[in-house]
């Protein structure tokens, strides 16, 4: 089980920006790889760190983690697809925080301005995935076909000259305290290390083509419209030694015909007639999974609501599943023949079909505040 981010950088839960800033340093600081060289254990709480701090530096990912947890970036098994840090190596660390570590040097240790080129990321695919309220409610593996863009076979790169593979160019400046020496990322490769050699004729200025490939994605039972899931290097490449950037899945719910959804309760609108709302009937209900039989007392007033509980929608997180919530309306025809018409003109006055609500039948307004409760 993932730990919680929170925890990991040593901070109150719903820490703002500062607070999240200042335990991740700390953190980084405590672990730093220069600091604990060849100490597995530091580096794997390196990266733990590193990724708590890219989950919730980000008011967005802050947000849905605040509210699903893990499983808000769970694409197929782990964050990012592929468990583990996201996939996130020590390049990616000093790549995407560089402003933590100083640009230069972050506590007397080499951070991201002495170790050398870089391996740029790829830019991110964004797709949308339409899902029916059963695939929502049973989880689903969709296979997608993306267009992504890939190094062209036979495209090979040479050491930038620029920074002579290094990634970075050195400047000094001359200020009233002295010569001062900083380190930036190379203009011409990017932090690369690399630039573009020899090329095949149907590949772009950068040696990339597009390619069309079909990408398994799972996804979890629970989730809800607008959400986004996060698939590990399955974005576009970026030119020379660089990693794939990530796919971005956004969930879209499709309407259902006869559900209703509310967070994880669905809500059924049955309508029955007189007389089965006098004398009483069994009734097939949709559900999710299928349909449910129920059983209608004799006399049911309308406006009941019958409450079917765990035939709603999984908790994203595990926490069982929501409810299915019946609405009984009883259907007043609007034409009667003769015969029908006389039956109740006969019996307008009679004890049985005038109104006498029980003290403890529900008004409309205390049935609403019960739903929503």
């Amino acid at each position: 089980m993932k730990k919680d981010f929170y925890e990991i950088l040593g901070i109150a839960k719903g820490a703002d920006a500062a607070a999240i800033k200042k335990g991740y340093r700390k953190k980084a600081i405590e672990f730093h790889p220069d600091k604990n060289p060849g100490d597995k254990t530091a580096e794997e709480k390196f990266k733990e760190a590193a990724e708590a701090y890219e989950v919730l530096s980000d008011p967005a990912k802050k947000q849905k983690y605040d509210q699903y947890g893990h499983q808000a970036f769970d694409g197929s098994g782990g964050f990012g697809g592929g468990g583990g840090h996201g996939g996130m190596n020590m390049d990616d660390i000093f790549s995407q925080f560089g402003d933590i570590f100083g640009g230069g040097g972050f506590g007397g240790f080499g951070g991201g301005g002495s170790r050398g080129p870089q391996r740029v990321k790829g830019s991110n695919l964004r797709i949308k995935v339409k899902l029916t309220l059963e695939e929502i409610a049973n989880g689903v593996e969709k296979k997608v076909k993306v267009k992504r863009k890939v190094q062209a076979p036979g495209v090979s790169y040479k050491t930038c000259s620029t920074c002579n593979g290094q990634g970075q160019v050195m400047r000094v400046t001359n200020t009233i305290l002295g010569r001062m020496q900083s380190a930036s990322t190379c203009p011409t490769c990017g932090g690369a290390g690399q630039q573009l050699d020899k090329k095949p004729a149907e590949a772009d200025a950068q040696g990339m083509i597009q390619e069309d490939e079909t990408v398994s994605i799972k996804i979890p039972a629970g989730v809800v419209d607008g959400m986004q899931l996060k698939v590990s290097s399955k974005g576009n490449d970026a030119p020379g030694n660089s990693v794939p950037g990530d796919l971005i899945v956004a969930i879209e719910e499709l309407e259902h015909e006869f559900l209703k959804r509310e967070g994880e309760n669905l809500h059924y609108d049955l309508y029955i007639s007189f007389p089965e709302a006098i004398l009483g009937v069994s009734k097939d209900i949709e559900a999710v999974n299928g349909k449910v039989r129920i059983k209608l007392e004799d006399g049911i007033q309308s406006g009941k609501i019958l409450r079917l509980k765990g035939k709603g929608i999984p908790n994203i997180n595990g926490y069982g599943n929501g409810d299915l919530l019946v609405h009984v309306n009883v259907w007043t025809p609007k034409e009667l023949n003769k015969e029908q018409r006389q039956f109740f003109e006969k019996n307008m006055d009679s004890d049985n079909f005038i109104p006498n609500p029980e003290k403890s039948d529900k008004s409309f307004f205390e049935k609403v505040k019960d739903m929503f409760s």
